[in-house]
Parts: structure tokens; sequence; C-alpha cells
């Protein structure tokens, strides 16, 4: 069994998705518009261009996401996306490439530091609403 996660937008699905393969790495192996889909007569024309599934393969894990139809979305809460890496100097790019343009109000949530259960942590909600978590499985 594999457990990924997947992203609901507002509209800027493909935003946030090309910032995280520019930031994470991987490689994007979908971003498919409505327009695109074989069911693309039922969206309206303002939603065509929105993104129906984006698919960011990262090593063997993916991160998956679409623009949420208008009226359904709902503010993430309650869920980080958690990252582990090796090594400190990783885990600190991570962070603060993601914590860049972040939400106003408290976009960082824990500053990037030594815990007593890892070398580095830290916890941030990024530009575009996600809440993620960066650890540095590097032992203290």
């Amino acid at each position: 069994m594999k457990l990924n996660s997947y992203l609901m937008f507002n509209g800027n699905c493909e935003a946030a998705f090309k910032f995280y393969e520019q930031c994470l790495g991987g490689k994007m192996t979908m971003m498919m518009t409505h327009k695109e889909a074989p069911s693309a007569e039922n969206v309206s024309p303002e939603w065509q261009d929105k993104i129906m599934h984006a698919c960011l393969e990262l090593d063997d894990r993916l991160l998956m996401g679409s623009d949420c139809p208008p009226g359904y979305f709902e503010t993430p809460q309650g869920f980080y996306v958690q990252i582990s890496v090796p090594q400190i100097a990783e885990a600190e790019r991570l962070f603060h490439a993601l914590a860049e343009n972040g939400k106003v109000n408290g976009k960082v949530k824990m500053a990037i530091a030594q815990t007593f259960w890892s070398s580095r942590f830290g916890m941030l909600i990024d530009q575009f609403g996600t809440p993620w978590m960066i650890n540095c499985e590097q032992t203290i």
C-alpha cells in the first residue's frame, strides 16, 4: 500500500504545482485541464482552463491535486503534508522555499529548528494555503 496526498485548490492548482515541481523537484506526470477531458462539454467556459487533475512524481510517492469546482473549496485544516529529508541543508532549503510568499496570517507556524526528536523540524502554510511539515531524519 502507498499513501499519497491529494490537494484541492481554489482555482490556483496550476500555479501551485508548477511551484511545487520547481521547489520539491520530481517530475510532473500529468496536468490536465477540464477542456482536455472527455467531459469538457459539461464544464462552464470560465472553468475550462482550471485543472481537473495534476500529478507530481516524487521518488516513489505522488503529490496530486485539482481545482475544486466553484462553491466546493474548503480551506485546508487539521492536517499537514509532511516531508522527511536526510540532510539538514535540504530541510532548511525546502522550508524556506515553501515559506516564500506564504500566507500573511502566520505562514510560519513553527520556525525550522533543532528539536528533541529531529535535527530540523518546521511547520508552515505556503502561498497556496497548503500546510507543510519539514523534518530532517538525521540523528542529533
